[in-house]
């Protein structure tokens, strides 16, 4: 009998953890060889000034390596234009991150949600380290898996490294919000977010089939199936997700650091007292992805002093920008062509009055032509 090799007893640790709900997965989890795909990978440095990272490149076969690779935790493998595999070991990284392997347990997750059989054709939207489209060929089998990413490097990886274990799903280079490499698809799943959802995803989804995937700027998830009508129908999942968004480039656009720079101190073209407690948007997550829904691309950020003062900045590309200094009397500072303060408040006043429904309650229609989030009983909905 032949011993099995040091990082299956790893994987089948993991498939026991991550596969519980989902026990089809197991075995497509035992035996994927994670470290294949991700041999070095970014960690975030504690309390950087800046968004820091620093490269992990653990002995290969190491203990260490495999407890960390075959962990139930995302890897960062790729932070503004540097991968890791690209970074000379004194190197840092600096920036967003721009690609990962995520964690194990969400693609199992959705991939259960995404409910696929044999014989489906799976599109597999974010190549990432190709982990998904590994597990979606064990269980389906290579010929109906299509894999996409936008950058070049990263799906050449991936083919490359999944070849070595057996594993031959198509793979493609694209920008996967514009035309896809085949144009009939059973099951969508997408390990990036996007808003709108793209046409063309909705035009090569088979009627009966099941798109799964994540709004651009929240963590909420879909799962909807296409009807007859060309229609797919289906629901805000409970379980959020959290996803980079589809990008068209080697990173993301800057930050807003000009608009920050007067919105930090400056005093405002109005200046108020709040209309009520200064909402935490981190704690309060709810109202910051129903805010994003109605008044999307603003950028949040948020500083907490040693004397107890809070503040909160709302900041977007057209120059607006809002200050909240949460102290003994909450003031709102307001800057540029839009109030974007008022704008939260308002959004915060419309839940109240629609029973601060929870946020999985909503129901998503989605066509080529267009898709709607849609709150309970229908008084209140988003484009997406």
């Amino acid at each position: 009998m032949t011993a099995k090799p040091p990082w299956a007893e790893a994987a089948s640790v993991l498939a026991d953890e991550v596969t519980a709900d989902a026990p089809d997965w197991r075995e497509a989890v035992s035996n994927t060889p994670r470290h294949v795909l991700v041999p070095r990978w970014w960690r975030r440095i504690p309390n950087s000034a800046t968004q820091e990272w620093e490269l992990v490149n653990l002995p290969e076969g190491s203990p260490q390596r495999l407890r960390a690779v075959y962990s139930n935790e995302t890897l960062v493998t790729r932070v503004g234009p540097l991968h890791a595999d690209h970074a000379k070991p004194e190197r840092r990284g600096s920036g967003d991150p721009t690609s990962s392997s995520t964690l194990p347990g969400l693609i199992v997750s959705m991939a259960e949600r995404l409910g696929a059989g044999p014989g489906d054709r799976v599109l597999d939207v974010g190549t990432g380290s190709g982990y998904s489209a590994a597990l979606f060929g064990y269980r389906f089998g290579d010929a109906n898996v299509t894999s996409v990413d936008v950058d070049p490097y990263l799906v050449g990886a991936a083919r490359d490294r999944l070849a070595g274990f057996g594993r031959k799903p198509c793979a493609a280079a694209i920008d996967a919000t514009g035309e896809l490499p085949d144009t009939a698809y059973d099951r969508i799943m997408a390990t990036v977010s996007v808003r709108p959802v793209p046409a063309s995803w909705l035009r090569a989804l088979r009627p009966g089939g099941r798109l799964v995937t994540t709004v651009a700027g929240t963590a909420l998830l879909i799962a909807a199936d296409m009807g007859e009508d060309g229609v797919a129908r289906g629901a805000v999942q409970p379980d959020p997700a959290t996803f980079m968004e589809a990008r068209r480039q080697a990173d993301y656009p800057p930050k807003l650091d000009e608009v920050f720079a007067g919105a930090r101190v400056r005093e405002g073209d109005e200046v108020r007292a709040s209309y009520g407690p200064i909402p935490d948007l981190w704690r309060e997550w709810a109202l910051r992805y129903l805010f994003e829904l109605d008044t999307p691309g603003v950028e949040t950020r948020a500083a907490a002093y040693g004397d107890g003062r809070r503040i909160v900045w709302l900041l977007a590309a057209d120059g607006s920008w809002a200050r909240a200094e949460d102290s003994t009397r909450p003031l709102i500072h307001q800057g540029g062509p839009r109030r974007l303060w008022d704008a939260l408040e308002g959004v915060s006043r419309r839940w109240e009055e629609n029973g601060r429904f929870p946020l999985r309650a909503m129901r998503a229609e989605l066509s080529a032509e267009g898709g709607t989030l849609h709150a309970p009983g229908d008084s209140w909905s988003f484009p997406v």
